[in-house]
């Protein structure tokens, strides 16, 4: 239940200003008509000038001197002046401070009063504020356990109802909460970033992780393609799912879960001293030490903090270890740019290869941010540098080095043989290559063609010597 009901100083409370400054000793804490001695304070520092100014009119009228005002020096403070002509008309309680040429100026005790009042306001409204203030925290201290069970109670209808709105706004539905080792998400949608697209245009996807043979999901995809989003959706959902809420899906079937891990993003540490590498690999070493059979994992790239061979090889291990992990394996997306890490599906059955769909159109791609089955066919960074403004001959360049490695060429020690760039062959002008690699390949035809089980060695001899001299030719 909410428990007893919560009968807070309500007077107190409202004695403390909606817009109190931070520190408590500049004033301006206390709300006026909360304490009669504060507000007379305040009366005195916001209108002292006029109170002056009334009494000045107050004794013109009691002496009958027209021309009685008031002034102010340094020595004496206020005092009344009159013409030395009109002294003799004062009352008795006007005391002489000070003989002019021509005038006389004098104090009373009700000038005096005044001045005073006016001249220590400032410092006594500071005191009693903050002492009005303490005042009020030691009471609603008294009332803590009190309040904070108010606060719990109105967090959770705050939160409760903020899901049911959320719900029945923007069409979430009742996920099927299950023992099983399952997830499976049908039009599933983030329910953040649906909120900041045009209605309408986000892009749903369909996920689903079992024990049998999709335990675990290779997505590969370029870059803004939405690879991501797909990953940080489904965990979202999941615990979406297991918070009592509706979720952002046509349909969606859950799995128990008793941990939701993720590696995601790429920052240092520096107040640690720690590389972007070691963070990545100290979150994946806590996956690894502590994931069941019965969490979801989601990882957005692992290894790309170090070499290319060492971060394929330590992604292909951990991508082995959570499939196979205890015999059972751990439900997991992993998200990757190591295309060679699609080789997995072949050699594990609970491994599936998935990817973000793309069109090429006019040597463009356009992203259709959709999952589908199959690893991509190729990684296209080269097509995303060139979207994103990388100059054009950068991009010629860098296609030029990709096809370059990817025909074979390498050096006596194993390394790819960079070409010279065609901006320094001086013999030959520079020209805008295409961003696709040619399909026609003379050499490459040919080895397909062979069939090395059939070979005799002196047809194997001749096979070389032709494929040496195609490419002195080519």
């Amino acid at each position: 239940g909410a428990g007893p009901a919560v009968r807070p100083p309500r007077a107190d409370l409202q004695g403390i200003r909606d817009d109190a400054p931070i520190t408590l000793r500049e004033g301006r804490l206390i709300r006026e008509g909360f304490h009669e001695e504060l507000d007379e304070l305040i009366h005195l520092l916001r209108d002292g000038k006029q109170l002056i100014l009334n009494l000045e009119a107050k004794e013109r009228e009691r002496t009958g001197i027209a021309k009685l005002k008031v002034g102010f020096n340094r020595v004496f403070g206020y005092y009344f002046e009159v013409s030395r002509a009109q002294k003799g008309e004062l009352p008795e309680d006007f005391i002489r401070k000070q003989t002019l040429a021509n005038a006389e100026r004098f104090i009373t005790p009700e000038l005096k009063e005044l001045e005073e009042k006016i001249s220590t306001a400032q410092e006594k409204r500071l005191t009693l504020e903050y002492s009005l203030f303490l005042d009020i925290r030691e009471k609603i201290a008294a009332q803590s356990e009190r309040l904070l069970a108010a606060a719990l109670c109105i967090a959770r209808t705050d939160f409760l109802v903020s899901l049911a709105r959320a719900a029945d706004r923007y069409q979430y539905t009742r996920p099927l909460i299950t023992e099983k080792r399952t997830v499976s998400i049908i039009e599933g949608r983030h329910p953040v970033i649906e909120r900041s697209l045009d209605p309408g245009s986000f892009v749903p996807n369909d996920v689903h992780l079992d024990q049998e043979t999709n335990e675990l999901l290779i997505i590969t995809g370029p870059n803004m393609a939405g690879k991501s989003t797909v990953l940080r959706q489904t965990a979202l959902i999941v615990l979406m799912a297991h918070i009592g809420s509706f979720v952002p899906a046509d349909r969606a079937e859950i799995g128990i879960v008793d941990r939701i891990f993720t590696r995601v993003g790429a920052m240092d540490d520096l107040r640690r001293g720690q590389s972007t590498f070691m963070v990545e690999m100290n979150e994946t070493a806590n996956i690894l030490n502590n994931a069941t059979e019965h969490s979801l994992v989601i990882l957005d790239e692992i290894g790309r903090g170090t070499s290319t061979y060492d971060g394929l090889a330590i992604a292909w291990a951990v991508a082995e270890e959570l499939a196979d992990k205890n015999g059972r394996g751990v439900k997991t997306m992993f998200a990757t740019h190591y295309h060679e890490l699609t080789d997995l599906a072949t050699t594990h059955e609970r491994i599936q290869n998935f990817s973000i769909a793309v069109r090429e159109q006019d040597n463009r791609i356009h992203f259709l941010h959709k999952l589908v089955q199959g690893a991509a066919s190729r990684s296209y960074g080269i097509q995303v540098a060139a979207l994103a403004g990388v100059p054009d001959h950068v991009v010629a360049r860098a296609q030029e080095i990709l096809t370059n490695i990817e025909q074979g060429e390498f050096t006596a020690t194993g390394e790819p043989t960079i070409t010279v760039s065609v901006r320094e062959r001086k013999q030959e002008p520079y020209s805008q290559m295409s961003l696709f690699p040619p399909k026609d390949d003379p050499l490459r035809n040919r080895l397909k063609e062979v069939d090395p089980d059939e070979l005799t060695p002196r047809q194997a001899q001749e096979l070389v010597y032709e494929l040496v001299e195609g490419m002195k030719g080519g």
